[in-house]
This record gives C-alpha cells, sequence and structure tokens, in this order.
C-alpha cells in the first residue's frame, strides 16, 4: 500500500514539474477551462437569482389565492363632438355572490381601486387608492411596519381610516411619524392608522404589469364607497379634453382557496361564472400558483440553455489540453524511449500523461470555481442584481474539469505509451 501511494506520490512530483517547466504554455492550456468552470457557476448563479427574484415575487401574491380583475376594453368610437364618456365593464355583485358559494373557497376579498392625489401640508404625491376589507392584509402578505390595519368594527363604523404604503410614507412624511397624522384625498380627510413594510416592484414575470405597491393607501371598502361611490372619472387629453366616467362595481377578487390542490379546479369553475355573467372579456384571471409553476418551468430550461453554453467551453479548453499533450508527446518522445528502455511499462507512461492533463484540469478547475465565485458577488454589488451560487454548480463544473482532463488526456497518454522503444530513442 505504502509503496502505491509513493509511486503516485512521485508521478504527481514528477508531472508537476514538467508542467512548470513550459509555465506560459501550461497557463494558456488551461484559460479554456478556467472560462468554461466560471462561466458555468456565474451563469447559473445569475439565472438561479432571477428565477428566484420571480418565485419571491409570485409567492407575495398568495400561493393559495386566485386573482381576478376587471379589465377596460377599448372604448366605442367617440366623435370629436364629444366631450364625455360613460362606460360600465369589470366584475358586478352576480359575481361577487356566485363565487363566494363555490364550496372550496374559503373567502374572497373585494377591492375597488383608483388613482389620486394624497396631500399632507404642502406636499402632494400620486397614489392608487385601494378600497378594501381587513382581510386583505392576509391574503395578499402585507407586512406593517408602524400601527396597524383597519379592523371589522372600523369597516362598519364607515371609520376615515387610511394604512399607507412604504413610499407614501417617504413622500409625505420624511422625518415625521405619520401615525395620528390626516392626509387629504380629493376633499376628504383620512386619519393614518398603520404604514406598510416596503414592498419590490411587481414586474411582468409575475403576469402582472409593473406596479409599485408601496405607493397604495388603504381604506375600508364602506367608508371608500361612501365617498367615491363607485365611477372611476379621469380625464384625456387631445384636440379636446375629454371626461371619462367609468362605473366599476369591484376592481378586483382575491379569492383565497381552502385546499392548494383544489385551485386549478376552483380557477376553471370560476371562470365558467364569469363567462356565464359577462358578454365581454372585462374580466382576467391570474392564478399565482400557475405562474409559480411556469417559472419553475422556465428556471430549469434556462439551466439547460445555460449549462450548455457553458459546457461548450469545458469542451473547448478539453481540445486545447489534448492538442497541447499531443505536442508534448512529441517534444518527449526520446524521454519516452529511455524510460521504457530502463523498464517502464506502458501503463506508467499512460499514468504519467493522464496525471498531467489531471492536474492542468483542476487546477483550471480550482481557478475557475475562484472567478466563477467572485463574477455572482461583483454583479451583485454593482448591478444590483440578485445572485444565487449553488453547492451543486460548483461540484458539477469541477468533476466536468476534471473528467475532461482525463477524457481529453486518454488519447495522447496512449499515444505516448504505444510508441515503439527503439524509433522513440532514436527520435532526434
Amino acid at each position: 500500500m505504502k509503496s502505491k501511494i509513493y509511486y503516485f506520490l512521485r508521478i504527481i512530483k514528477i508531472g508537476i514539474k514538467n508542467i512548470f517547466l513550459h509555465k506560459l504554455r501550461s497557463f494558456l492550456t488551461i484559460l479554456g477551462i478556467v472560462f468554461g468552470v466560471a462561466s458555468v457557476i456565474s451563469m447559473l448563479a445569475i439565472g438561479e437569482g432571477a428565477s428566484y427574484e420571480a418565485r419571491e415575487k409570485i409567492k407575495e401574491l398568495g400561493s393559495q389565492n386566485i386573482i381576478i380583475r376587471s379589465v377596460k376594453l377599448q372604448e366605442a368610437r367617440i366623435t370629436q363632438e364629444t366631450r364625455a364618456f360613460v362606460g360600465v365593464y369589470g366584475l358586478v355583485e352576480k359575481d361577487y355572490e356566485m363565487i363566494r358559494t363555490i364550496p372550496t373557497v374559503e373567502f374572497i376579498v373585494p377591492t375597488w381601486e383608483m388613482k389620486e392625489e394624497i396631500r399632507y401640508g404642502d406636499k402632494i404625491v400620486q397614489g392608487r387608492i385601494v378600497c378594501t376589507y381587513p382581510e386583505y392584509k392576509d391574503v395578499m402578505n402585507l407586512g406593517i411596519e408602524t400601527g396597524r390595519f383597519f379592523t371589522k368594527i372600523d369597516m362598519e363604523l364607515f371609520k376615515p381610516f387610511a394604512v399607507i404604503g412604504y413610499s407614501i410614507k417617504k413622500s409625505l412624511f420624511p422625518v415625521e411619524d405619520p401615525i395620528g397624522k390626516t392626509i387629504t384625498v380629493r376633499s376628504y380627510n383620512f386619519k393614518v392608522i398603520g404604514v406598510t413594510k416596503e414592498k419590490g416592484l411587481m414586474t411582468e414575470t409575475t403576469g402582472f404589469t409593473a406596479e409599485d405597491v408601496n405607493f397604495d393607501i388603504y381604506i375600508p371598502f364602506t367608508t371608500g364607497r361612501s365617498y367615491f361611490g363607485e365611477f372611476e372619472i379621469t380625464s384625456k387629453q387631445g384636440p379636446i379634453i375629454r371626461w371619462e366616467r367609468n362605473w366599476v362595481k369591484y376592481h378586483r377578487f382575491i379569492v383565497r382557496v381552502k385546499d392548494m390542490d383544489k385551485i386549478l379546479t376552483t380557477s376553471a369553475i370560476i371562470e365558467d361564472i364569469l363567462k356565464t355573467n359577462h358578454k365581454k372579456d372585462d374580466y382576467e384571471i391570474l392564478v399565482p400558483l400557475q405562474l409559480l409553476m411556469q417559472a419553475e418551468h422556465t428556471k430549469k430550461i434556462f439551466n439547460i440553455v445555460l449549462g450548455s453554453i457553458a459546457a461548450i467551453s469545458l469542451i473547448v479548453g478539453g481540445i486545447g489540453i489534448m492538442n497541447i499533450m499531443l505536442a508534448t508527446v512529441t517534444e518527449r518522445t526520446r524521454e519516452i524511449g529511455i524510460r521504457r528502455a530502463v523498464g517502464a511499462k506502458r501503463k506508467d507512461i499512460i499514468n504519467q500523461f493522464l496525471i498531467e492533463t489531471v492536474i492542468l484540469s483542476s487546477t483550471g478547475g480550482l481557478i475557475g470555481i475562484f472567478l466563477g465565485v467572485l463574477i455572482p458577488k461583483l454583479v451583485t454589488k454593482f448591478a444590483g442584481m440578485t445572485t444565487i451560487i449553488t453547492w451543486w454548480s460548483i461540484a458539477l463544473s469541477f468533476t466536468i474539469s476534471v473528467g475532461v482532463g482525463i477524457t481529453f488526456g486518454i488519447y495522447p497518454a496512449r499515444k505516448a505509451a504505444y510508441l515503439d522503444p527503439i524509433q522513440a530513442l532514436r527520435y532526434e
């Protein structure tokens, strides 16, 4: 046993010595492996980070939720003389009553929303007013930074309370504590009772158009309905300033399903109900669980594509190693002849050349791992992107780099071992 260990240590020592005889050539040889391993780790880390962000955004919507939104369709043709337009679209009371009777539905939370200016003193900020129920906080995973969310009692008493988003607080109350202060929307005053924690921007990756929920203000549904009614009023600039009044009963339903296994079935039932109640497609159904499944599938494809692209660099690096080892065999032909003449066996020659290729490829792999870990950290620091380095990407890339060294080293090693000793000794 000791003799075998000594034998391999001796071969490794000779292999390292031979590699260091041509430092620059050896370094250039392993560059393909270095870049291959580094690209595998860094590209998978960036892909994993992007996928993680998308999944987290979807999870924030609630994996047991089904979200139904009112969708405004293209208006009918309006003549130049028309200065006002009244439209009707979206979710109605009948939808609410029918959906809440589905056995698999735990509860349904409606919202009514509008974009308005929010004032405090001489400060003004544009935000979205969300009239909703107390359960909204839980179904949409809203964290409360300070204060509290409104309750059922607040809603029953038509309290003029408001819970403001994180960005609203930063804009209107940069140095003050907003709790207890009064903000104004249109001509109505609301008392701030809470501030939500900061949340990431909802993007297209979640199936939503980009929206910043940090600029939302949440008020009791009953209060909002008594103050603002059911009409949303907007103005459109053009040759003639045109006012639009749209009647919308509900802008959104957030449906919580009792059993996660029943989400897709419940979604299909809801779609049938809405198709029956609506003559036009003025609604949209979003299932976060479905989006999550799609994100997981996309992640797998993304990893396969990125891994395949990066693996090409490893193959190119392996070809480079084989090329240089074939040149080394030619350079050391006489040395091989002398070693065979003094008793070295073919397996000794094969082991010698294989050890050298493995040393080259594993050294390139280790340098590649260092760069592969460093690059995602630099991307996170300077680009602000989330990157996640997984242990399996490091293990996989290093294993492949060693495997590439062995695979592409076998042919040069066998060629060296099967040289005729007499011809090798005569080689000049």
